[in-house]
């Protein structure tokens, strides 16, 4: 049974996914900065390949990061969803929960997911 309570887990939760979905976009990008550096200035070969094992683990979490993120997604639609069944439609819990669901969806949208 849904519950407001519920719903404010699932809108953190949201949230919390999509600020780890940031972190690995910045981290990928400074991971290859530096790969692109070490690169430039002959590093030796050993630290260059674990360098670029640290980026491809980087690389890795994005997808899976994402996949949380549409689970999640679709978890707090079907809270909502199922308060709305229940004749409770309005508060802040309820209104949070929309922002975030719009704010997820425009970031799929602009993402190409």
């Amino acid at each position: 049974m849904a519950t407001l309570r519920n719903l404010k887990i699932k809108t953190s939760t949201c949230k919390r996914i999509v600020k780890e979905l940031h972190s690995y976009e910045k981290e990928v990008e400074r991971e290859a900065t530096k790969t692109a550096d070490m690169k430039e200035k002959g590093a030796d070969p050993y630290d260059l390949k674990q360098q670029e094992n640290v980026l491809a683990e980087s690389r890795m979490m994005i997808p899976d990061c994402r996949k949380r993120l549409e689970a999640s997604l679709a978890d707090l639609k079907g809270t909502l969803a199922e308060l709305g069944e229940m004749d409770q439609k309005e508060g802040p819990e309820i209104e949070e929960a929309r922002t975030s669901i719009t704010e997820v969806e425009q970031l799929f949208q602009t993402a190409g997911v």
